[in-house]
Parts: C-alpha cells; sequence; structure tokens
C-alpha cells in the first residue's frame, strides 16, 4: 500500500473524473479492505478520531455543551449549537430528540464537570455513532478546540474489515486531498500490526462516482 504522492494523485484524479456531474458537492472517501486481522483483538476494533491538514467543503457540525462563561465563548466562536446544563438535563430519556442531535452534529464538545451527565443523557445515541464527547476543561482555548475540530474525521472499523471515512470533498485541490489521505494512511500505519503491509486494497471513491483503486 503506497503513500506516495504521486500514486495518490493519479488515484484522486480519476476518482474525479468517475464522479459525473452532480448539483452538490460531493464527499471524496477512502475505502480500505484490511486483511489478515484478528476482529476479536483490540486492533480489530480501531476507532480514532484524526485531525485532517486542510478543512473540507463539508466542515463538521459542533455541539459544545458548557456553562457560564465556557458556554459565551463557545458561542462567540460560532459553534453550531451551544447546549446549557438546563438544556442537557431536560434531554433526559427523550429518546426522539437525542436521536436527531446525533445525527445533526459530527462532533460534542462537553465543558469537564458537564461530562457524567453528557455521558449518562447522550451515551446511549453517542456510542453507537462512535460520536464519544470529547472533554473540555472550563478554562480551555474553545475558540482554537472548534477550529480543530471542524476538520476532524473518525475513521472505525466494525464488524468487518472494511475502513472507510471521508477525507475531503470534490471542489478541493487535489494536494489537498491527498494530504488529507496520508494523514489518516499514517495514523493507521501506527494502529495496524503489520502497519500498511494489512491493507489488501484501497479505493478513492466520490460520494455517487466509482471508486478507483489505488495503484501501487
Amino acid at each position: 500500500m503506497p503513500l506516495d504522492k504521486k500514486t495518490l494523485l493519479d488515484a484522486v484524479k480519476e476518482a474525479k473524473t468517475q464522479s459525473g456531474e452532480k448539483k452538490f458537492n460531493q464527499s471524496v472517501e477512502l475505502i480500505l479492505d484490511i486483511k489478515e486481522i484478528d476482529m476479536k483483538s483490540p486492533e480489530g476494533r480501531i476507532q480514532q478520531v484524526i485531525e485532517l491538514p486542510h478543512a473540507t467543503g463539508k466542515p463538521n457540525k459542533i455541539l459544545v455543551v458548557a456553562s457560564g462563561e465556557l458556554a459565551l465563548k463557545a458561542k462567540q466562536a460560532k459553534a453550531d449549537k451551544v447546549m446549557e446544563r438546563a438544556e442537557l438535563d431536560g434531554l433526559a430519556g427523550k429518546k426522539k430528540e437525542l436521536r436527531k442531535l446525533a445525527n445533526n452534529f459530527d462532533v460534542f464538545l462537553s465543558e469537564a464537570p458537564l461530562m457524567p451527565s453528557v455521558g449518562r443523557i447522550f451515551g446511549p445515541v453517542l456510542g453507537p455513532r462512535g460520536k464519544l464527547p470529547v472533554p473540555v476543561p472550563p478554562n480551555a482555548d474553545i475558540a482554537g478546540l472548534i477550529v480543530k475540530h471542524r476538520k476532524t474525521v473518525l475513521v472505525r472499523m466494525r464488524n468487518q474489515p472494511i475502513i472507510q471515512c471521508p477525507v475531503g470533498t470534490e471542489d478541493m485541490k487535489e494536494e489537498e486531498l491527498v494530504d488529507n489521505i496520508q494523514a489518516v494512511l499514517r495514523v493507521l500505519e501506527g494502529k495496524l500490526k503489520r502497519g500498511l503491509k494489512n491493507v489488501k486494497f484501497a479505493f478513492i471513491k466520490t460520494s455517487m462516482g466509482k471508486p478507483v483503486k489505488i495503484k501501487p
């Protein structure tokens, strides 16, 4: 499985030509077929949040659970939604509303002292989606964290030896997409027992396009 720029660039260019004309900004995905892996071992349950070098055309939507000054700073930093304690407590047991929030937002940041409540109320809907809340100290640079988490992706393997994750959008420069792909591959290289030798096949695909194999 190659990490070199030219090989990845060729695959990205071909995937873009295969995507066809669409009226929306398609996502670009990296799909990996993993071999020689024990799905019951920790290695078979990869779940990792990776910060990409380049923001995509579809930045993550962020919900911040916070109180007082941190809530105010999160609003000033343009978090997509800021939820204070009273609203959080009011959601307890409201499965339909919780599911809607879990689907509508990509990243959940929680002020550390509120984490037990967030875990209890949101845990059942966030856990299965792999969107575990990120604890934030009350004195944290929330604006910086929001910028960082706008461009994170969740890489996880569940039940099957397949990893599928977005690495950008069609309107991005091809070199930026390659940088993002390399960032994901570098993290996986450290997570898999044999590094990228555990990758049987790798593909690049746009939302509506055909998968294009990355040829070593």
